[in-house]
């Protein structure tokens, strides 16, 4: 690791990849992240990507994401997402991309949850893995870029409002500035603040800490995605997620009697609702969901991935239904940005979940999350191309002691969070 560079990109998902893959190669970008490079929750993205379906599909999926959102949406970041999307697509097979197709070779659309008709590409139940590992791979073959392992940001460097770099942590605890004219914050969610969640528990808001610490502009961090269905285990750790697809494809959720009891189609944070209402109703810590209406062939070939976890934890979906449980999933809110991902201090950054843009609203549409993070990672990567330039910013000394005891550091951002989590919620209310 040298002491300067052209961009500093702050996380290895989806969104920081895809960032650096659309800058040239006489950029000379260093990536870091705080495990390892595919530990993130971008690889845990299981059911797929979106796509506009011609002209006559805007519409409906402008729709569709509006209601997900509550209306609540950015409008103009909603129509840039859509109109995106087959150029992403595009890119994304040129990069040997390997998306399901039929038997003739064309694309294959499966429908999710709160979606008016299929429109989602999708790798098995993988999907997540397979798009952002193969970034990864193509990020590791170039030579400008430089990805560091078990990393951490710890701080940002600035002055007057203008980002100068950021201090870096080691494994061995030891903390030192790098600095950059530009710095893109991708460092995932929220997850690792929650007991129950599907994200890894290492992404925890640390970058959204940091940047408020800077009097970086926030938006909507109280806007939390509760996924309905993750599948129920007494094993502490992550929760393991059963697809929007399953419901999609035609699942259906049971009550402890083996009734239907909702609509398995509705926005996520509306079946979470009926989901809870109906645990407390029951006096259970789950509800069933029954895979067996997908049929054997489509269980074993659409989502062996999620037999596999359910076999592990003692459950044949192909035989019997499986417990299910909502869990902490996403995160629509975070640091604020405009639509070139532009946060409120000059040269600084944010895209993938760490920021917010407003295309989700107050609730997600199912697979807009890998569509919106390549998006707007590529919209930062022009922007810092073609973009105006902040002023060389030129900061001073480094009180290093100030990063002598990582734990509670972290502890402290984290707590901010989660206040003002606390304090958006009441202002909504």
């Amino acid at each position: 690791m040298k002491e300067h560079y052209d961009v500093i990109v702050v996380g290895t998902g989806a969104a920081g990849l895809y960032c650096a893959l659309n800058l040239p190669d006489r950029k000379k970008i260093l990536m870091i992240t705080k495990k390892e490079a595919d530990q993130s929750d971008s690889f845990l993205a299981q059911g797929g990507i979106c796509m506009l379906r011609g002209e006559a599909d805007y519409d409906d999926y402008f729709e569709d994401t509006m209601r997900a959102g509550h209306y609540e949406n950015n409008k103009k970041a909603v129509d840039l997402m859509i109109r995106s999307s087959n150029s992403i697509i595009r890119d994304l097979l040129m990069r040997n991309v390997d998306f399901e197709r039929s038997e003739e070779g064309d694309l294959l659309f499966t429908r999710e949850g709160a979606h008016s008709q299929p429109r989602i590409l999708f790798h098995k139940d993988i999907t997540g893995k397979e798009i952002t590992s193969r970034l990864l791979e193509q990020a590791q073959k170039r030579e400008n870029i430089e990805i560091c392992e078990y990393m951490t940001m710890v701080d940002l460097i600035s002055k007057d409002n203008t980002v100068c770099g950021i201090i870096a942590m080691d494994r061995n605890d030891q903390a030192f500035p790098v600095y950059s004219q530009y710095v893109v914050l991708a460092c995932g969610g929220i997850g690792g603040l929650f007991k129950n969640s599907t994200n890894f528990s290492h992404i925890a808001g640390d970058g959204v800490g940091i940047a408020m610490k800077h009097h970086v502009e926030m938006e909507n961090l109280d806007y939390i995605q509760i996924h309905p269905t993750t599948l129920y285990s007494k094993k502490p750790g992550r929760r393991f997620l059963v697809s929007e697809s399953v419901r999609g494809e035609g699942a259906l959720l049971y009550d402890k009697n083996g009734q239907r009891f909702t609509n398995e189609l509705q926005p996520r944070d509306l079946l979470s609702q009926k989901i809870f209402a109906q645990m407390e109703k029951d006096g259970t810590e789950f509800v069933w969901e029954d895979m067996r209406p997908l049929g054997e062939k489509t269980i074993l070939e659409h989502f062996p991935h999620i037999y596999e976890q359910c076999v592990e934890e003692g459950f044949d979906p192909r035989k019997e239904p499986i417990p299910v449980v909502p869990a902490q999933h996403y995160f629509m809110g975070g640091i604020k940005v405009n639509l070139g991902s532009k946060t409120s201090m000059k040269g600084l950054y944010a895209c993938g979940e760490t920021s917010c843009n407003g295309v989700h609203g107050r609730n997600r549409l199912a697979s807009n999350s890998l569509l919106e993070s390549l998006v707007f990672a590529r919209r930062a990567a022009d922007d810092i191309l073609f973009g105006k330039k902040p002023e060389l910013c030129r900061a001073g000394a480094i009180d290093r002691k100030c990063y002598e005891d990582r734990e509670s550091l972290m502890a402290g951002y984290r707590k901010n969070v989660l206040n003002e989590i606390e304090r958006m919620k009441n202002s909504h209310e």
